[in-house]
């Protein structure tokens, strides 16, 4: 029972670390930031997957932040995002 206790709270942990090194979504510039460039990404016709790809481009960038700037299309989505580091 402590084992199990104890691998929830490593999961937990990890987890959590994880998403403080993510890019986050702003609305506009973020004061203090610059602008290090634009990422773009395709998806499906699923605005979520467009989303999570730009923010998983946006990270491998370095960007702490992104601002999706254009999204699109019909069948199948296309978007880009300017990223803040």
């Amino acid at each position: 029972m402590k084992n199990i206790a104890m691998t929830i709270a490593a999961i937990a942990l990890a987890s959590a670390s994880f998403t403080t090194f993510a890019a986050t979504e702003v609305q506009s510039a973020p004061a203090g930031q610059q602008s290090i460039g634009v990422v773009s990404a395709t998806a499906g016709n699923d605005l979520g997957s467009l989303e999570h790809k730009l923010a998983a481009k946006a990270e491998k960038q370095g960007a702490s932040s992104y601002r999706i700037i254009s999204a699109g299309g019909d069948n199948y989505l296309y978007g880009t995002a300017e990223i803040y580091k």
